[in-house]
């Protein structure tokens, strides 16, 4: 339970962040955060978890940029 509230905190001050950067970016941010946190709360391995904020990154950029055109 911990470990989710921390995540959720976590997503929310990267997003905050975001002002200045592109769709593209903000997706590939959110992505990111939204994947390494699934990988975290599910009790992933190291790899598993940096693979899948890979994953969401890359679903995050492809789709914000998709989204901003």
């Amino acid at each position: 339970m911990v470990k989710k509230v921390f995540v959720i905190l976590a997503v929310a001050g990267i997003l905050g962040g975001c002002e200045n950067m592109s769709s593209g970016q903000k997706g590939a941010v959110a992505g990111g955060a939204l994947g390494t946190g699934i990988g975290m709360v599910a009790g992933g391995s190291f790899g598993q978890v940096v693979g899948a904020g890979l994953i969401g990154g890359a679903v995050g950029y492809v789709g914000g940029s998709a989204l901003g055109r």
